[in-house]
């Protein structure tokens, strides 16, 4: 759809604990995290909710959402806790005991 633009894809990275290290592009349009294993992204903590948020790709503007979907130990991002927020390079982002670094990475190309 896009007519070979360099875009920006936005990239979790875990930064703490066992994962450390660990990417996760967002590189659908809904992108859920929780601790079900039918999440996108699988947290093995038992302070996050089965499906605890969620990041939304706006495709138009190319910009990223948070929303937290009424978990029971919340979502913060940058220390706040937050029902929803835009996502910006290099936000932290704590879901239950596991902290990630958003990243909005140019030049990303899907895997063919």
């Amino acid at each position: 759809m896009s007519g070979g633009q360099a875009e920006s894809r936005g990239v979790l990275v875990i930064c703490n604990g066992g994962f450390e290290g660990m990417e996760y592009a967002l590189s659908s349009d809904e992108t859920l995290i929780g601790r079900n294993p039918t999440t996108d992204i699988t947290l093995l903590d038992e302070n996050i909710s089965r499906e605890h948020a969620i990041v939304l790709l706006d495709e138009e503007t190319g910009t990223y959402t948070i929303e937290d979907l009424q978990s029971s130990n919340g979502t913060k991002v940058n220390g706040k806790r937050i029902r929803s927020a835009e996502l910006a390079d290099t936000d932290e982002i704590e879901i239950g005991n596991t902290r990630f670094r958003f990243l909005l990475k140019s030049g990303w190309s899907a895997p063919a």
